[in-house]
Parts: structure tokens; sequence; C-alpha cells
């Protein structure tokens, strides 16, 4: 639906808890000995439990019956997605007075539904609520109302067309993105996370990954669930202390290795996407750059390192239809996204303002000179990781 916020407040402090990424089947990114969230982070994680929700003015209080009737009772013909603590249907709403109404008469939304039976999802549910509850931006999905009827918990958000750019880069008979879409598509990204940090709230995504960036009719790019965001490092605080959740593949390895969370730590996952929509290839798993405990950044930085080298990342399905120096300059981006040492990190605000100077340069035209085209080709050739 595209729909642009007005100007959002700049200052906040929502609660959210700590928890296991939704739909993370790698366990081993809990580390044992991290330090959860304080008290009051928890406390109004089960506060939410007893019925007691946040009151914002602008999201809609619906009722079960509301959403059976927008979803033709959550049939599976309206199911569109399914994770670990939940499923997404397709609803249809008024958009004037937000009642439910006849498929295909109103506006198309999405309705996550919670099991019922998911203390961590309820957590991650209660946080989206208080993040999405106050958070307006182009850049982030739009949370429009919730439903806490009895021991029911739904969220309803604008429809994305589009779906997730997981599909996008890597399902299956996908048309393949174009070099310009990718772009854009990562500016935007960026755009979401520099408003993040930029809050008095410092506010730390934590959970940045293809399957949560969501695609609109026109390929503009907002971030969705917010279960695993919480507020970043106040005063004179350096970072938060809090126990190791996410999706292996995008984590920061210094927050992996310590529980050390800082603003810094969604730029090395952002470092990650971007180097997927780079590469075409999965940032975990993927079988052309080895086994399924394979990192695509250890595969991918010997190249990024050489710039006679980076195109050996680029993704095939892109037929060489790309600026080579515009996509050096992404590369070179990443590399710089995903040092090491945080502190050698661009903070995101600059990394965004690099990625719209790319995009106002000719530079992400959607077709590169021939020498680009017959140069890609050779570098395919000699590649073993170059696949069709």
């Amino acid at each position: 639906m595209g729909i642009c916020f007005g100007s959002p407040a700049k200052s906040f402090h929502p609660t959210p808890g700590n928890k296991v990424a939704p739909g993370s089947s790698n366990p081993g990114l809990n580390h044992p000995n991290q330090q959860t969230c304080s008290g009051k982070c928890e406390c109004d994680a089960l506060i939410g439990f007893k019925g007691d929700m946040p009151v914002y003015n602008n999201l809609k209080s619906f009722t079960v019956t509301d959403l059976k009737n927008a979803t033709k009772n959550f049939c599976t013909d309206s199911l569109i997605g399914e994770g670990g603590f939940g499923y997404v249907f397709k609803g249809w709403i008024n958009e004037d007075t937000l009642s439910p109404c006849k498929p295909g008469t109103g506006t198309v939304v999405a309705i996550k539904k919670l099991k019922m039976d998911s203390f961590q999802g309820h957590r991650e549910w209660l946080t989206e609520v208080n993040f999405l509850g106050q958070l307006h931006h182009e850049n982030l999905v739009k949370l429009i109302g919730y439903c806490t009827e009895s021991m029911n918990r739904l969220l309803v958000y604008e429809f994305m067309a589009k779906g997730c750019l997981d599909n996008h880069l890597f399902k299956r008979g996908v048309q393949p993105m174009t070099w310009a879409t990718r772009m854009h598509v990562a500016a935007d990204i960026a755009r979401g996370l520099s408003f993040l940090h930029s809050l008095d709230a410092n506010v730390i995504y934590r959970d940045l990954k293809a399957s949560n960036v969501l695609i609109d009719s026109k390929f503009n790019a907002k971030l969705a669930d917010f279960g695993l965001a919480r507020s970043g490092p106040s005063g004179d605080g350096t970072h938060v202390s809090t126990r190791v959740v996410g999706t292996m593949g995008y984590a920061a390895p210094e927050y992996v290795a310590t529980g050390h969370l800082t603003p810094k730590s969604d730029v090395y996952s952002f470092g990650v996407v971007l180097l997927e929509l780079l590469s075409g290839k999965r940032a975990m798993g993927d079988e052309t750059i080895g086994g399924p405990e394979d990192m695509l950044v250890d595969w991918a930085i010997p190249y990024l390192r050489d710039n006679r080298q980076f195109s050996r990342i680029m993704d095939t399905r892109l037929r060489g239809e790309y600026s080579r120096k515009g996509a050096q300059a992404a590369a070179s981006l990443a590399l710089r996204c995903l040092q090491t040492d945080a502190k050698n990190r661009p903070a995101m605000i600059e990394v965004h303002a690099a990625l719209e100077q790319l995009q106002a340069t000719k530079d992400v035209s959607r077709n590169s000179p021939r020498a680009n085209t017959i140069e890609y080709h050779v570098n395919c050739t000699s590649s073993p990781h170059g696949t069709r």
C-alpha cells in the first residue's frame, strides 16, 4: 500500500523483552551466559499476559469476530504466511471505518494470529505493539490495530503486495530483481534503520534479515516484525547487555560473543543483507558456497577486499546488467558494514547517505555498458562459485 506517515515523535521508551527470534531454528545463537534484559523489561512483558495493554489512539482495537469476518474465518485460502509463533492471513477492511468487509470490496490488510500456547510469541507480540504503536515512518510497516479478546492475540498491518525480500532473492521461479531495484531496496532499508537509530531512545532493530523486509506494489521496502527490537544504550552507556537472540548469519560477531548490543549491531546485519542483494546468495547455508553451516560473509570477504575480484560475488541472474563502478561502491560499503570491530563500521545515517548518492548517479543504471557484460561472463566462467 506504500502509505507515507507524518513526522514521528523523536523520543519514546517502549519496554520490549528478549527472546529467540521467530522462526529461528538455530538455538546455538543463544549464549548460555548472557544477562537478560532488566527486570522492568521482563515485568512489562508479563503484564501484557494479564490483559493490560498500552493504549495508542492511532491503533484500532478489533474483536475476534471482526477479524474472523475479514479473513473468512481464518480459512486456508486466506493464509499467506506461517512462522514459529503464528500465522499471517490476508483480510479486508473498510479503509474509512476500519471495520471488516466482504473479501474483495475493501482495503487488503495482513493479519498476524499468534498461537495461543506461545509464551515467547506473546512477548514478541507485545513488544511489536509497543514499538509500532508509536513509531511511524515510510520505511516501517504500518500497524493498523490489534485484538486482545480473551487469550487471542492478533495484529493488523498494511498489506505489502510483493511479499518479503527473501522470496525475491532466493525463491525459484521469481523474476530476478534488477540492479536499480536492489539498490532502491537497500536505500529504503538503510533509511528505516537510520530513522530508528536517530530516535532519542536509540532503537535497535536486532533482527534485520531478508525475510523481515517487506516490499510494496511499487517495490518500496519496509522493515517488519519488531518482536526483538529494543531501546539502545542511554546516557553514558556504550551498550546494552542482553541474552543473545536473532538469526544465525546476520548477527554481529561481538553481539554473539558477548551479548553487548549497540546500533552498530544493526549496521553489521545491514551489511549481510546488502551482500545478499549483491550476490543473490543466502546469509547462511547457501549450497553454492559450501555446506549448511557456511556463512556468506566468510565466503565473500576475500573478494570484497580485492577490487579486481569483487565481481565474483555478483548475482549471475543480473546477467551483467549493472554498473561496475556502482557495484564496486556497493561492495565497498558492504565491507565497511561488516568490519569485525564495531567501531570501524559506519553509522546508518552515513550508510544511507552513501546509497542515496549512489542512486543519484548513473551508477545504478539498469543497463550497463557492453564491456561490463563481457567482463562479467568471463569472471563467471572462471569462478567456481558462478552459477546460473
